[in-house]
Formats: C-alpha cells, sequence, structure tokens
C-alpha cells in the first residue's frame, strides 16, 4: 500500500483539464456544463481545457482513458476535474496506466461514479477530492451554493485544515436541464437538520476513503482497487453516500454486512454518512416521503454497525455527495474527527 500524498495545487490563471470519464451527458445538456465551465473562467480565475470525450455520449472505456492520460501527462494542465459521473467508469480502470498517473501527480475532483477513479488514483498514491463535478456543483442555476463554493476553493487553492461545518439550508430535488426555465431561479432549499453523532466519546485522525457506496458495492464484487492487505484501511475514516438511484434501506444494509463480512467495515475509525438524497425523477418523493426514506437508510446502516463495528464513531448528514451543498473532501487524505466537541476538520 502506497500512502497517498497530496499532489501539488493549482493557482489562478492556471489550465484546469475537464473530463468525462463517466457519461458524456454535457453532450446532452450543455446548458448547466457550459455554465459551469464560465465559473471556472470568471469565478476561480482557471482555464478549462475539454478533450475528445468530454461531450461525446456514448464514448468507449479506451476513449475515456485515453483522455485521463493526456490530462495527467499534459505538463500545461494543473488539476483535473469531471463533468458529471455515470455507471460504468469501472469499465475504464483496467486501461489506465498507473505508472504514467503516479509519475504525474495532479488534483483530481469528481463524485459519484468517479468513486471508481478516487479509489483508482488512491492506490496510486494520489489524493483526490471527492466533489463538485463541472455540472451539478459548478452549474447549478443562478448562482453556486456558497457553502460548496468556499470548500472547492480551499480545496483547489490552499493546502491547510479546513472547518466543515452543517449547511445551514440543503436541497435534493433536481429540475430538468433539458428546460431553459430550470437556469432563471435558484433551487428550492429547505432549512439544514445539522449532524447527528453516535459513539462521538473520542477524537479520531486518519485518511479517508471510500465515496458512492453503490459504486464501492461494484468495486468490491469486480475486485477492484481494494486493498486485499486490509491493514491498510486501519485506523482510516470511512465516507460513504448514496446516490439518485436511491438504494433502498435493505439494499444499503447488505452492502455494508458484505463489507463487514469481508473484514473491511470493521477497520476505520470514523464514518462520515454522507446526507440521503430522497427525490429522484424516477422517484419524486414528497418531503415526508423522503424523511422516511432517509430514516429506513439510518436504521440500515446503524443495523450494520450494531454486527460489524458497533463502537465505531458515526457521523450522519454530513453535506457530501449527491444532496447540494457538495462539500468537498480529501480522499486519501487527513480528515479529523472530534467527537466531544462535535468538529470535522479536514486538510486540503
Amino acid at each position: 500500500m502506497t500512502t497517498p500524498a497530496y499532489p501539488p495545487k493549482p493557482s489562478p490563471g492556471d489550465r484546469i483539464a475537464v473530463i468525462s470519464p463517466g457519461s458524456g451527458l454535457p453532450g446532452l445538456f450543455p446548458r448547466p456544463h457550459e455554465l459551469g465551465l464560465e465559473r471556472l473562467r470568471k469565478e476561480f480565475g482557471l482555464e478549462p481545457v475539454e478533450y475528445p470525450a468530454t461531450r461525446k455520449m456514448g464514448s468507449t472505456p479506451q476513449e475515456r482513458a485515453a483522455d485521463i492520460h493526456a490530462a495527467f501527462a499534459d505538463p500545461g494542465i494543473k488539476a483535473v476535474i469531471a463533468s458529471i459521473g455515470g455507471d460504468d467508469q469501472i469499465t475504464v480502470l483496467p486501461f489506465l496506466d498507473r505508472e504514467l498517473i503516479r509519475a504525474n501527480p495532479k488534483p483530481f475532483f469528481g463524485m459519484s461514479d468517479n468513486t471508481n477513479l478516487l479509489a483508482y488514483l488512491y492506490n496510486t498514491g494520489i489524493v483526490g477530492f471527492h466533489g463538485a463535478t463541472v455540472m451539478t456543483a459548478l452549474g447549478r442555476p443562478v448562482a453556486m451554493d456558497a457553502l460548496t463554493a468556499e470548500s472547492l476553493r480551499a480545496a483547489l487553492f490552499t493546502s491547510g485544515a479546513y472547518e466543515l461545518r452543517p449547511a445551514e439550508r440543503w436541497n435534493d430535488v433536481n429540475r430538468d436541464w433539458a428546460d431553459p426555465a430550470t437556469f432563471d431561479s435558484e433551487p428550492e432549499t429547505r432549512p439544514g437538520t445539522g449532524w447527528t453523532w453516535q459513539n462521538a466519546d473520542r477524537v479520531v485522525e486518519g485518511r479517508s476513503w471510500g465515496g458512492c457506496l453503490e459504486i464501492l458495492g461494484w468495486l468490491l464484487m469486480a475486485d477492484r482497487e481494494i486493498d486485499h492487505d486490509l491493514t491498510a484501511y486501519d485506523g482510516g475514516v470511512l465516507l460513504l453516500e448514496t446516490s439518485e438511484e436511491l438504494p433502498s434501506g435493505e439494499e444499503v444494509f447488505r452492502v455494508l454486512r458484505n463489507m463487514g463480512e469481508r473484514g473491511l467495515l470493521q477497520r476505520f475509525s470514523a464514518l462520515l454518512m454522507g446526507r440521503a438524497k430522497t427525490w429522484s425523477f424516477e422517484h419524486p418523493n414528497s418531503p415526508e416521503e423522503g424523511a422516511r426514506y432517509a430514516a429506513e437508510q439510518r436504521a440500515a446502516v446503524q443495523r450494520a454497525l450494531r454486527a460489524y463495528a458497533p463502537g465505531l464513531m458515526t457521523v450522519f448528514d454530513v453535506d457530501f455527495g449527491h444532496t447540494d451543498p457538495q462539500i468537498v473532501l480529501p480522499y486519501g487524505g487527513s480528515i479529523r474527527v472530534d467527537g466531544p466537541d462535535r468538529r470535522i476538520t479536514v486538510t486540503y
């Protein structure tokens, strides 16, 4: 196991690669993508550079791997960001050149299906960043969420400690990207609920690992990017969140159960559980239905922890993943979880 190291940071004025390692959705929905590119330029002072498969739906795994290689190998590119997630990035991993990427470490930003590439970078010895894809976080109608923008700016340009804080307001209801009216007003938000702590009687600090629960399940099934020496995860901070596919509580339990049966779940010193996304176009839940879904998911997580890691310090409803705001977290970097003081501090 190679301990992940932080890659060099970009500076305002630098070029940043924009790639689609999962899905070429910018080709179908250019509006949020181009809005995100504009914000990279105007609000962050970076010059986005797109690659051949960025807007190509149905690109092959080899084409997407070629874009990843080109972005990392170019000395003029100082960071890499995913346009969006997807559902088959796992097929790209066998085509990646680990030595090329290891020799050219750069900050990579992505979430959802990009859990694949984040786990790959972790095993390559490079700290990545979970969050802030172009179409979702940067392409948010009217304005980025202030908390998302603040954490992304800190992750991009600074190297010190950054203390997380619960979102005062949040949202998980999407609007149609194909409807121009979507971009006329900011998403409606609802009051935040704060974090919920469990076994919060200690202070731990460790390197983070995890990501989207469904993608981790696929990696476990394919036996990819999971270290067979499970001591590599000892004392780490596990990051878990679920997608707009709204996996059932039973499915969430089963993935965690299988992580427990493998001996993986009990290796970590803390778990940060992302706020559950409770709405999708396929399941447009009312707030009450969404609250029931979130409660079922939390109960499923607690059930698995009771069976396999009953003492694990856990924080529920941390604002990262598929809800809005989307706080950026280091992946493979250091996270300090202070139970008695109810504080979470990441190192960017």
